[in-house]
């Protein structure tokens, strides 16, 4: 590659001996060629999505109903719609959605966009903020982020993962839900707390994962894409009304008789 054509002369001559072309096959393809294996993906795991799926047919989670996809005003520019959800996102984090929901309805109610908020002192937006969890970091990180968001992105959000998550107090899994929800688009699964707990309960993950990233890279390693933005929903509403933390409801699981923990808890 990147060789020039150049004229018969001054070229060495070559031997006449070939030289012999080592094939190279596709997997499946040529004789003795190993047939491909079959992609991994957990056992039962079609039935337990859709006995999910079921289980949250009411949509009455605290998710459904207080959500950051519930938290921003849809009447507002499409700019500071993106805007508010990032914020929504930065305040749910270790944060029940109902505190997340009440915070962001009193910013609101004081025209949140990126100006108004670089314009209030810390004091204040903290006040506006709490009780939402580590509230004194996310004051410091949500001045930077937006300060940020105006100099480089002229008020907007970024709108890819890679830039999001180099945000102050933006990880993975904001990243990933700013992008379905801001931006409508798919780049990933978001992984939670909820979404890490029943990956691994249900043992929707090949090893057992430590951390919601790990389980991040699992799921996507087998789960279909056009499932990736329906599972983050699915399950957060499942693990906070079934799947719980402590003391999860197995008798009121549609999924006891094929989950793995069931019979452990």
């Amino acid at each position: 590659a990147g060789s020039q054509i150049q004229g018969t002369a001054g070229i060495p001559r070559r031997s006449k001996r070939r030289k012999s072309v080592a094939i190279v096959y596709e997997p499946g393809q040529g004789d003795g060629a190993e047939p491909q294996r079959p992609r991994w993906e957990p056992r039962d795991w079609r039935e337990q999505l859709e006995r999910i799926r079921e289980m949250r047919r009411s949509r009455d989670a605290p998710v459904d109903e207080m959500g950051v996809q519930k938290c921003y005003d849809s009447s507002a520019p499409p700019q500071v719609k993106r805007y508010q959800v990032l914020l929504a996102l930065m305040l749910s984090s270790q944060t029940k959605d109902q505190v997340t929901s009440a915070a962001m309805l009193r910013l609101r109610q004081r025209g949140l966009t990126v100006d108004s908020v670089l314009q209030m002192d810390d004091e204040t937006l903290g006040q506006i903020i709490y009780p939402v969890g580590f509230w004194r970091n996310k004051v410091k990180y949500i001045k930077q982020t937006t300060a940020i968001l105006k100099q480089k992105y002229g008020g907007d959000i970024p709108s890819t993962v890679e830039e999001l998550v180099q945000l102050p107090g933006v990880g993975p899994k904001m990243a990933h839900l700013a992008m379905h929800i801001a931006w409508d688009s798919v780049a990933g699964i978001a992984v939670d707390t909820h979404v890490h707990r029943i990956s691994n309960r249900l043992k929707w993950v090949k090893k057992e994962t430590k951390h919601p990233e790990e389980t991040r890279v699992a799921l996507e390693d087998w789960l279909p894409r056009d499932l990736w933005k329906e599972i983050n929903w699915l399950l957060v509403g499942f693990g906070q009304q079934t799947c719980l933390p402590v003391n999860p409801r197995c008798s009121q699981c549609l999924n006891q008789d094929i989950c793995p923990a069931a019979k452990k808890l």
